[in-house]
């Protein structure tokens, strides 16, 4: 377990005087009413004016100190995260995400996503001017009214998680007052008829709706918004946020899922119930109900016994009908149940996470058999990058049958959108085995990324194709290569390895760094 770093300024966070933590979990899924979110712009100038929400600003109101880079990989990753910067901001400042090729720039919510995505990581690699200028335009540019439908999820964590982040590590209320601004347009998602909350929000109008694409909501979707409310409701004494979204992991809690533990992938909004034959997967729609089983867990310091339990049957179930290895080499993988029953040796990228939580959960009371499982799923996610560029693809597939190589990728999953996965796995497993090979692992998926998708004006590109070195670019720089890929590494090529310790902080699924409670 990693020890607070002796060279860092003290985190101020006392966990006994932050306000806005529900009484006792509640063992009934009894609905919280919509009268919740209607009455939270009422609630709202009292609760910024109370002791519980004056007291949890004392209580974070010191920012804490990073020393910046300590070696020489870790100033190539700086150097990296400021040529994405420079780029996004001659070509597409205040929008959302960077068109590196065009020069041009998306909008998807038009909250500059990649100004509060990769704000922390600034905080942290110590870079002052960078993070000044995203403070200054999240101050006095970034506004929520608009007329825009919106993913909860992903603007929960994105821009919410980014901006609470930057609260908790510099203090400064702005982010907090801006937090409440959005959680309170988000809680629009919770007025749907079931404990689940709609998938697409429109900030303007504070409605919520069902998505595009059908009646159903994402698993991960619905429950991977509950670390980041929780946080806003101890930082501003009003605890809607956290009983809201805390009630939908009550919800499933109690209804339950299929398989010893294992959900599938779809659960509608209306009725609160699980779609019948949905996916069975740890990959894209579901793989982060499981981290934040985990995550709540831990967050809320260890004292919520049926996240615990949640947990750990889940794992016990992933090992029992998804847990595989390939042929010849014996590479493990985490596999699917396509219509909750037939298997398939398929693993997304995505699953790479679930390296990073097993072995988390092996320091704190879970079977020494999860770090086997961590380092064994850490090194095939290796293997995933064992292409003529680097890197590694979307998605890969498992060969169960010997004769065949253990793993190929079909050509619609080639592309590679440099995610963080892999390497957050490998960042977790250094920090508790100290086996420097995880460091080399990243260094040299780093260097695949300066190679072969680094643009020369500036910024990052996604790739079509890990297999071929003459690399087509898909002219797009997601928000998460510096909210998470860069910070990953950063932390990983560290010598310092107890900044941010994990006793403290936990992490988000988009990698944004939240404090440890009590309670």
């Amino acid at each position: 377990m990693a020890v607070p770093n002796q060279n860092q300024d003290p985190i101020i966070i006392n966990e006994q005087i932050i306000g806005g933590k529900p009484e006792n979990p509640k063992e009934d899924d009894e609905r919280v009413n919509d009268d919740m979110a209607v009455e939270m712009d009422n609630r709202q100038s009292d609760a910024e004016n109370s002791p519980a929400h004056k007291q949890a600003h004392r209580a974070t109101g010191k920012s804490v100190k990073f020393n910046g880079p300590d070696n020489e990989r870790q100033k190539a990753v700086v150097k990296a995260f400021q040529h994405a910067w420079l780029g996004y901001k001659k070509y597409a400042w205040g929008h959302d995400t960077l068109k590196p090729v065009s020069k041009s720039y998306s909008d998807w919510f038009d909250t500059g996503l990649t100004i509060v995505d990769g704000l922390d990581t600034a905080l942290i690699m110590g870079l002052e001017e960078e993070a000044a200028e995203a403070t200054e335009w999240i101050q006095n540019k970034l506004t929520f009214e608009k007329d825009r439908m919106v993913n909860f999820f992903e603007c929960t964590i994105r821009v919410l998680g980014g901006m609470m982040s930057a609260f908790y590590l510099t203090g400064n209320e702005m982010f907090l007052e801006k937090s409440v601004d959005l959680g309170d347009r988000l809680l629009s998602a919770f007025k749907s008829p079931s404990p689940i909350p709609f998938s697409d929000v429109n900030l303007l109008k504070r409605t919520g709706t069902n998505p595009q694409w059908g009646s159903d909501s994402s698993l991960s979707e619905v429950t991977t918004v509950q670390l980041e409310y929780r946080a806003l409701s101890r930082a501003s004494g009003n605890s809607t946020y956290e009983d809201l979204s805390f009630n939908v992991s009550q919800h499933i809690h109690k209804i339950g899922c299929d398989h010893e533990g294992l959900c599938g992938m779809f659960i509608n909004a209306n009725t609160g119930t699980f779609k019948k034959g949905a996916t069975i997967t740890f990959g894209a729609r579901s793989d982060s109900y499981y981290e934040y089983l985990f995550k709540q867990w831990i967050q809320t310091g260890k004292t919520i016994d049926w996240l615990k339990d949640d947990y750990g049957k889940a794992m016990a179930a992933m090992e029992k009908y998804l847990y595989r290895n390939s042929e010849p080499n014996k590479m493990f993988f985490i596999g699917e149940l396509l219509s909750g029953e037939t298997y398939s040796p398929k693993m997304d990228h995505l699953v790479c996470f679930i390296a990073g939580t097993l072995s988390q959960g092996s320091q704190n009371g879970f079977p020494r058999k999860h770090m086997d499982m961590a380092e064994k799923i850490g090194e095939t996610c290796h293997n995933m990058y064992d292409n003529p560029t680097g890197l590694g693809p979307e998605i890969a597939h498992f060969n169960m049958i010997p004769g065949k190589e253990d793993l190929y990728v079909k050509p619609l999953d080639a592309h590679c959108l440099l995610r963080p996965e892999a390497i957050e796995g490998w960042f977790y497993l250094y920090r508790f085995t100290g086996n420097k090979k995880y460091q080399e692992w990243g260094w040299a998926a780093f260097q695949a990324i300066e190679k072969y998708a680094r643009i020369s004006t500036g910024g990052y590109s996604s790739i079509s194709n890990v297999k071929k070195i003459n690399v087509q670019y898909r002219d797009s720089m997601e928000s998460f290569l510096l909210g998470e890929t860069f910070k990953y590494l950063y932390l990983l090529l560290g010598d310092d390895q107890t900044v941010l310790p994990l006793d403290k902080w936990v992490f988000t699924t988009e990698g944004h760094p939240l404090p440890i409670y009590d309670h």
